[in-house]
């Protein structure tokens, strides 16, 4: 199950910043990255403007998660594609509009359910349920209540799925 949240809040728990910030080791993860993109195959380029404000858009998910649920994964998607593969911008509301309109979802609706204080708290509730589950960095995944933490845990996650885990 997908679950988009606000790193910002995390990095105000832990008193830390965006990793691109540190010396030394921002410059090594904007180089790891790009290799590590391309180590999966996966189309990517580092965002002029990284990191952004997410919030639009992960209303927008967790709305379209309860409305229509075929279509949160796919807008998910076509967020990061935008962001990391465009390297255009997602953080203003227009921008989360025009991903959603072209997967069919009506733009005014959209935009009157990202100013809905049920929505606003939906994602307030998700981000706090996964920090207190222990999200802490992106993406975190959870297979039989295990966290694996970034990318290069996929491999871990395929072995523990294998083997019933360790």
């Amino acid at each position: 199950m997908w679950r988009p949240f606000l790193l910002g809040a995390v990095f105000k728990i832990v008193g830390t910043a965006p990793l691109l910030d540190y010396p030394m080791k921002g410059d090594y993860s904007r180089r790891d990255m790009v290799r590590s993109a391309r180590l999966h195959g996966v189309p990517f380029s580092l965002p002029k403007e990284f990191p952004t404000s997410s919030i639009a858009a992960c209303r927008a998910f967790y709305w379209l998660s309860d409305r229509q649920p075929g279509l949160a994964k796919p807008f998910a998607r076509a967020v990061y594609r935008r962001y990391f593969v465009d390297n255009k911008p997602i953080e203003p509301v227009a921008a989360v509009i025009e991903v959603a309109s072209a997967l069919g979802v009506e733009a005014g609706e959209l935009n009157a359910a990202l100013q809905d204080s049920a929505v606003k708290e939906r994602l307030k509730v998700e981000v706090d349920a996964g920090i207190k589950r222990g999200v802490f960095g992106s993406p975190l995944i959870f297979v039989d209540g295990e966290p694996f933490w970034g990318a290069d845990r996929l491999d871990q996650i395929e072995r523990w799925l294998e083997t019933g885990g360790w």
